[in-house]
This record gives structure tokens, C-alpha cells and sequence, in this order.
């Protein structure tokens, strides 16, 4: 441990230790995301200019002293802001990229995999270290979508602590959804490794479906199913899948188990999950494949005989894939003086070269494989080659050697993915390098995948300046579009990619370009509350009145989710905050809708309409105030002279609807403010005849008081 000056204790470190107080990092304190317990902050240390996370916390809690490939650094605590310092990680939680990137099925098997060695290694401590709050807000990714657990330790449980209590930390954490049903039962034990477990197959799934379990139900209803067995739906897993993910299906089945003690430990999971399970059901426990289970290579090489090289296991697998997958180089070359077929494959077409480009530290045996004649082209089912594996994985050392024996750099996979998209999704620039000094010019350009995207595409999708760079200088066409129509600008604007909207914009790439749904760089970049791309996009020519089909220009799309300052910034360069849409409907009709009180204040401010009506059902912004329980909404509106009275094409006022949706506050404010309660609207009704018909009775007695003042 390093100790400063009584402030901070800090554990032994990747990089320099860290400053005792405020002063000693940069002024500039990014929020990356906040919660209950807590908001996260990029912050930057002054003297080494190091990225850190400074994670604010309520309750400090110390994390073991742990190091480990797939786990989040803890650099140590500033006790001036009670706060934890982490490692940085650039692309966020597994739970946001889930929701914005669609993942190859190869990258999902491998942050699973990732995941379960995470956690195998936690559990592997003396005691077994639980997480209890695993979920993919707490899985981070760096920059190139490797994954790190974090946030391990702060929910335990204390003797002597009882069901309920722990319950509510963990649902004051928002892991309803990952609890196990033994935990909400009678049931008086302590959570074991079980706990986990049964979590990590709610992440499973999430990966596997890129979709959230049980969305829309209450924390009883989830309660409720998970006590009586039910679990997130396996329809929700595309179809077009894998084979190997049926065997990941299998495993999260396991994993979710409603017992306990039939859910598998971390360290079967982890070998399983690399689609080769040292357990097999027609060998016992002294079987050649259970001596490299238990890592007894010495013993294996001794029982290991001629004929066991030809014997096949389930799945197709042969004893040179299982021994492959052990690690051990020695057992390797032992198998292979035995004769083993080196490009033997399994039911999903893995070659033993395929299993060493799992894991980059399988160099020697990769280098072996390659000796006695292991293919670089023979790829599996989906035409993945080792060369993909290796791209993916950002392993440049085993890209040189596969390259220098043949392999083909712009080889493609089933779907159109060459290496070079691979190694441009994950970040790895010296792969990417490589990879483009072996490749022609034409290969480069034009080749896209299933979906059209060129490499550059990938690349600015995910943020990789430096790659785009790279592929920018060999010439690349920077308004290229996918089969979507959407280019690589599209793809930045739209993941918040400043530096790589920069990077294009400073080339002169069209900024106007609409994809298939006529939507601009301007648009996506309106509608997620991008800013600063905003205001690059405008400084370079882009129209801030385009229309999408649905006639949405970007002030629209910034109203309608909320982004009070896109509105300010689009107005002030000449966005039109009365343009209509869809069924005539403006920006301020979107706002009031969403109640998005802020944002009906700058529209109202930039001289918004009150009272224009949309098409189809004559609503004025106020009636959708009404509609939508935006009480400040109606404020602001009546405030700018908004028509308390005004008729839709049902002749209901506002006040009708106020009465119908049962608002009291807004019911006041509205007779306050002159409506009139004795209009009728189609149907005959007045207010109070809407109120005794949907049996709002204290607007009844507001409205008859009214009445007899």
C-alpha cells in the first residue's frame, strides 16, 4: 500500500499514485453517469495528465486488493471528495452499448467469456469474494470491448442480517432483475457463489438478446415469476443464431437453475463457455480429459497413448482441441508427435489453431500448430478464420506470424467482415496497421459487409479517431454509404463521437447526406442531445431545417427528447421552432406531449406558437399539456398567452381534457386563468359532466364549488 499524508490510502498501481486532494486533479470534472448511491466523473490528474473514473459515493466501501485481466483497477480513494479512483474505461457499461450497437454473435461469446473468467477469478479467492451486484451496468468495456467487472463488494452480507434487509439493498440498486428466488424466500441462508451465478445468466441473456428481461413489470410481478420458475424469454434470442449459442443457452439455463446447488461453479463455466468443456459425460474422473481438467499435464502425457490422438469426443472435438484449450504447449507437442490431425475440426468447424486464437497468450502453441501444418485459411461455419479470431482479439503479434505463413488479410467471413472491420470495431490500431500493409487498395475501399459498411464505417462508429485516420490516408471514400444510406458521419454523429466528426468534417465530407429514413447527421445528432456535434455540423453548412419522411426537422427531434440546449443552439442558427411535422404537429405540441417543461421554455422563448393547431385533431399545445399531466407545461404555455379555451376538432377544451385525466393543479390553473366551464364539447358534455364520467370527484366538488361561487 501507498499512504499520503493520512488522505489517501492507495493500492499498488499501474501507474503513478494518485493525488490526496481536489487540487491536485484538473479542474474540468466530466460526468459519465450518476445514480443513487452516487455520480461518476472523468477526472484527470494534474502531474501525469492519467485519465482516472472518480466514482462519488455516499458510503465508502473498501474493494479487496485485487489484480486481474478482466477487473476494474482500483487506484486508491481521495477522502476530500469520498471518492474511489478507477481505471478509465472509454466505451462505458455493457449496458449502453448493448443498447446502441449491434454486436457480431463472435464478440458476445467472447465478452461472456470474459465475463465468467472475471468472475471465476473473484470466486476463486480464499474466501470466495461475492459480487452480489453483477448486472451489465457494472461490466465496462475499454477501448477495445474488452471487458472489465467493477463494483464487487459494495453490497454484502452481515451476520446476522436478515432476508429484508438485504433485499432492500438490493433493490435500492436496481437489481431486481439479476436476484436469485432463494433470496426472497423463507429460506434463511447467506448468499454463496450460487448468487452469482445465478445472475451472471440474466447477463447471458441481455448478451445474447441485446434486449432488457421483463421490461415493463414491477418489482413484485418479477418477484412473482421468479419465485414461481418463470425466467427472461428464450423466443427473444434471434433465431438466426450460431450453433455454439445453443450450447451458450444450455449453460444460462444452468446457470438461472431455481436450485442452487444445480447451478455450475465460475470454474466450469469459464472452459465451457470457450465452447470446449473439459467435461464430457462419457468419461469418468480418471479419464485423460479429466487430468487435463485438473491441469495434471505430467500425468497426461504419461497415459496419453497412440490410438487416444483418434478418439472423438461429443461435439466432433478431438483429444488435440481439448488439449489445445488447456494451454499447456508441452501436452501439445506430446499429442502432436502422437500423430493428431492438426486441422481436424468439430461440428462448428474449430480447428485446434482456432481454439489457440482464443487466447492470446497461447502464442507457443499457435507457433506449434503452425509448424506441423495448421491451415491459416480453413475457417469455421461462419468462414471465421484464424486470421478473424486473432483481428478481434487485437493479438498483433500472432497477426504477423499468421501472415507471414499465408493468410490472406482481406479474407471474408460469412456475413462480409474482413479482419480489418474487426480489428476497426475493437480499436486495435497496430492490428489495423498490419492488416493494411497487406492489402491492396481496391480490397480497402470497396469492400463492405452484410450490411454495407465499409471499415471506416465500423471505425467511426465506435469512436477510433486514430483508425479513421489511418483509413482516411489510403484513401478511402469518406461519403460512402451502407445499405441504409447512412455514412460514416452518420455513424459519429449519432454515437457522440466528437473527435471523429472533427476528423471528417476538417476532410469536407458532405454534411447534408440523408440516409433511408432521410435523416441527417444533424438529425441523429439532435435527437441523442449531441451538442458540441450539433454545433460543429451547423458551423459546417448543415441545414438546420432538413425534414425526415415523417417531416421532422432536427428542432423536432431535440423537443421531443428533451434536450433543452440542441433547442437553443438550433434556434440561434436559424431553426425554425415553428416548422411543422408530422400531422402538422411543431416542436412546442412534442414538448408539451413529453412534458418537457425546459423545453417549452426556450420554444416559448424563441416566439413558439401557443396556439397553433396539429392537423389531424385540431390540439393546440395546450391541450397536450393537459393530456400528458404536464402541469409546469400549462404554466408556461397560459403564461405566453396560450388560449385556455381553445377547440380541438371534437370541441374539447383544455379543461375537458384536464378533467378527464384527473389533474387537479392544472384543473386550477386553468379556471384560474379564465377557462370556461360551461362549454360543451361534441358529445354534449361539459367539464363536469367528463369529471362525473371518468369519477374524478375532487374535480367535481372543485368544479360545482365554482359553479355556485
Amino acid at each position: 500500500y501507498f499512504q499520503l499524508s493520512g488522505n489517501i490510502s492507495l493500492f499498488p498501481m499501474v501507474i503513478n499514485p494518485i493525488s490526496k486532494t481536489r487540487d491536485d486533479f484538473e479542474a474540468e470534472w466530466i460526468k459519465v453517469a450518476e445514480g443513487r448511491f452516487g455520480h461518476v466523473y472523468q477526472v484527470k490528474v494534474k502531474l501525469w495528465r492519467e485519465k482516472c473514473l472518480m466514482k462519488h459515493t455516499l458510503v465508502l466501501e473498501w474493494m479487496n486488493l485485487l489484480k486481474f485481466k478482466y477487473i476494474l483497477s482500483i487506484y486508491g480513494v481521495c477522502s476530500d471528495a469520498t471518492a474511489v479512483v478507477m481505471e478509465y474505461m472509454s466505451n462505458g457499461s455493457l449496458n449502453n452499448l448493448l443498447a446502441s450497437h449491434n454486436f457480431m454473435w463472435q464478440k458476445k461469446f467472447q465478452m461472456i467469456h470474459e465475463i465468467s473468467m472475471a468472475m471465476n477469478f473473484l470466486h476463486s479467492t480464499k474466501p470466495p469474494l461475492l459480487h452480489l451486484n453483477l448486472k451489465t451496468s457494472n461490466i465496462l468495456l475499454d477501448d477495445h470491448l474488452h471487458v472489465k467487472v467493477s463494483d464487487f463488494g459494495l453490497v454484502h452480507w452481515e451476520d446476522g442480517m436478515c432476508k429484508a434487509t438485504f433485499m432492500e439493498r438490493l433493490t435500492a440498486r436496481g437489481n431486481i432483475n439479476y436476484i436469485p428466488p432463494e433470496v426472497f424466500t423463507e429460506c434463511s441462508d447467506s448468499p454463496g457463489t450460487a448468487f452469482d451465478v445465478y445472475s451472471f445468466g440474466i447477463v447471458i441473456w441481455e448478451i445474447l438478446t441485446q434486449q432488457k428481461p421483463y421490461t415493463g413489470c414491477s418489482v413484485t410481478k418479477v418477484l412473482l415469476q421468479v419465485s414461481k420458475g418463470k425466467r427472461p424469454c428464450l423466443e427473444m434470442i434471434p433465431e438466426k443464431r450460431p450453433e455454439e449459442c445453443d450450447e451458450l443457452i444450455c449453460i444460462m439455463q444452468q446457470c438461472w437453475d431455481k436450485n442452487p446447488q444445480m447451478r455450475p461453479l465460475f470454474a466450469v463455466i469459464s472452459i465451457s463457455v470457450l465452447c470446449f468443456p473439459f467435461t464430457d459425460d462419457q468419461h469418468g474422473e480418471n479419464s485423460i480429459l479429466s487430468m487435463l481438467a485438473k491441469k495434471d499435464f505430467s500425468s497426461f502425457r504419461q497415459s496419453v497413448k497412440g490410438d487416444d490422438v483418434y478418439m472423438q469426443f461429443s461435439g466432433q472435438k478431438s483429444l488435440l482441441h481439448f488439449t489445445v484449450a488447456s494451454g499447456d504447449a508441452e501436452s501439445v507437442k506430446h499429442v502432436l508427435s502422437l500423430g493428431a490431425e492438426v486441422n481436424c475440426t468439430t461440428a462448428r468447424g474449430y480447428t485446434p489453431l482456432i481454439i489457440a486464437m482464443n487466447q492470446p497468450r497461447f502464442y507457443d502453441i499457435t507457433c506449434l500448430l503452425l509448424d506441423h501444418g495448421a491451415s491459416t485459411m480453413q475457417g469455421d461455419k461462419d468462414q471465421w478464420t484464424p486470421l478473424h479470431f486473432a483481428a478481434q482479439n487485437g493479438d498483433d503479434r500472432t497477426i504477423r506470424l499468421l501472415l507471414e505463413k499465408g493468410a490472406a488479410a482481406d479474407v471474408r467471413d460469412k456475413a462480409g467482415w474482413m479482419p480489418l472491420h474487426l480489428a476497426c470495431q475493437n480499436g486495435h490500431e497496430t492490428v489495423v496497421r498490419l492488416l493494411l500493409s497487406r492489402m491492396s487498395e481496391d480490397a480497402i475501399i470497396n469492400q463492405v459487409e452484410e450490411e454495407g459498411r465499409t471499415p471506416l464505417h465500423i471505425a467511426c462508429s465506435y469512436g477510433h479517431v486514430n483508425i479513421a485516420k489511418l483509413l482516411i490516408g489510403r484513401g478511402v471514400d469518406l461519403n460512402a454509404m451502407d445499405y441504409s444510406f447512412s455514412t460514416a458521419l452518420h455513424l459519429a454523429a449519432e454515437q457522440g463521437h466528437n473527435r471523429v466528426v472533427r476528423l471528417l468534417l476538417t476532410k469536407e465530407v458532405k454534411t447534408d447526406i440523408s440516409d433511408i429514413k432521410r435523416y441527417t447527421p444533424l438529425h441523429l445528432a439532435a435527437l441523442k442531445g449531441h451538442a458540441g456535434i450539433c454545433r460543429q455540423l451547423l458551423s459546417n453548412g448543415a441545414n438546420p431545417n432538413c425534414k425526415t419522411d415523417q417531416e421532422w426537422t432536427p428542432m423536432h427531434l431535440a423537443a421531443l427528447r428533451g434536450h433543452e440546449a440542441v433547442v437553443v443552439l438550433l434556434e440561434n442558427k436559424g431553426g425554425s421552432v415553428n416548422a411543422k411535422g408530422q400531422k402538422g404537429w411543431t416542436p412546442l405540441h412534442l414538448a408539451c406531449n413529453q412534458s418537457e417543461s425546459e423545453v417549452v421554455v426556450k420554444l416559448l422563448a424563441a416566439k413558439a406558437d401557443p396556439n397553433v393547431k396539429e392537423e389531424s385533431d385540431g390540439w393546440t399545445p395546450l391541450h397536450l399539456a393537459c393530456a400528458s399531466l404536464g402541469f409546469p407545461c400549462v404554466l408556461h404555455l397560459i403564461s405566453h398567452q396560450a388560449d385556455v379555451n381553445a377547440l380541438n376538432s371534437g370541441k374539447a377544451t383544455p379543461l375537458h381534457l384536464a378533467c378527464e385525466h384527473g389533474c387537479v393543479p392544472i384543473v386550477k390553473g386553468l379556471l384560474l386563468n379564465g377557462a370556461d366551464k360551461t362549454l360543451m364539447d361534441s358529445s354534449g358534455s361539459t367539464a363536469l359532466n367528463v369529471a362525473q364520467r371518468c369519477e374524478k370527484w375532487e374535480i367535481v366538488e372543485l368544479l360545482k364549488n365554482e359553479c355556485e361561487l
